[in-house]
């Protein structure tokens, strides 16, 4: 099928887009357009304007601030995977970006883009939960900005307005902490049917995020045990506090936050 008319805008800056955002009722926001397409061209989404983000360098920045790393909303997905800062100071993150499809669709697809669609399979809303991330959400009349957490409200649901742009994430850089990430897929760049990120504090304290086995990305704290079985435990009895669809996403979910949990034990600083 073929999408329904549209007009399409391309504006000249962030400012412009904002105030073509406000004026016009309908319109919508394309950045590398992995998912937006495919549901325009079902007609499950007619928007009556497209405005096109990718001539704005602004949004592309990764830089270091105030003891967070900032990364643009329009930054592609294959730049999270190569990005020098990102891959010192966030490995995990760069490490989850390469799950993502395959390199055609990392190349298009932006992290602002993923986080806008909230597919609750996908990496990196995930990730920006796990790793505390704060989504910086723009309009014709300031700016604000949200918790991860408080962010993603459900299957395909945030909190982003129609008049709002994804400009950038902010993710605190902390010392002393360990990552570990697993998901299962059929195959290599299908959407994971079970993730986890697991973060290691030292000792027994941490926390993990499940993804792909509900409508969003959950976070828990946890304690870690280290037998392994009484940890098999603590994770079965946490994942009933997910807003799980069915019993074989739950187990995987387990598998995947004890491998990510081994991961992390693995990688001290990672």
């Amino acid at each position: 099928m073929k999408p329904a008319a549209f007009e399409y805008y391309r504006p000249k800056d962030l400012e412009d887009a904002l105030r073509f955002l406000r004026d016009v009722p309908g319109s919508k926001v394309i950045a590398g357009g992995q998912s937006l397409i495919p549901l325009m061209n079902f007609r499950l989404s007619r928007p009556s304007a497209l405005v096109d983000l990718n001539a704005m360098d602004e949004l592309r920045e990764v830089r270091l601030v105030d003891g967070a790393l900032r990364i643009g909303g329009m930054v592609r997905h294959e730049e999270l995977r190569r990005n020098p800062l990102i891959c010192t100071h966030l490995p995990i993150l760069a490490e989850a970006a390469g799950h993502i499809g395959h390199w055609a669709i990392r190349t298009r697809g932006t992290l602002g883009g993923s986080l806008a669609h909230a597919d609750p399979a996908a990496e990196l809303p995930a990730a920006v939960t796990a790793l505390g991330g704060v989504i910086e959400l723009a309009n014709a009349d300031g700016i604000r900005r949200v918790s991860a957490e408080d962010f993603f409200l459900g299957y395909l649901m945030t909190d982003l307005q129609s008049d709002e742009i994804l400009t950038a994430v902010e993710i605190p850089l902390s010392e002393g902490i360990s990552w570990g990430f697993h998901e299962f897929a059929r195959r290599s760049g299908d959407f994971a049917l079970a993730g986890a990120f697991v973060e290691w504090r030292g000792g027994d304290a941490g926390a993990v995020t499940w993804f792909g086995i509900g409508g969003r990305p959950e976070r828990h704290e946890v304690v870690f045990d280290k037998d392994e079985a009484a940890r098999r435990a603590m994770w079965e009895k946490t994942v009933l506090q997910a807003d799980v669809e069915d019993n074989y996403r739950r187990r995987l979910g387990v598998l995947a936050a004890e491998t990510a949990y081994r991961r992390a034990l693995g990688r001290d600083g990672a």
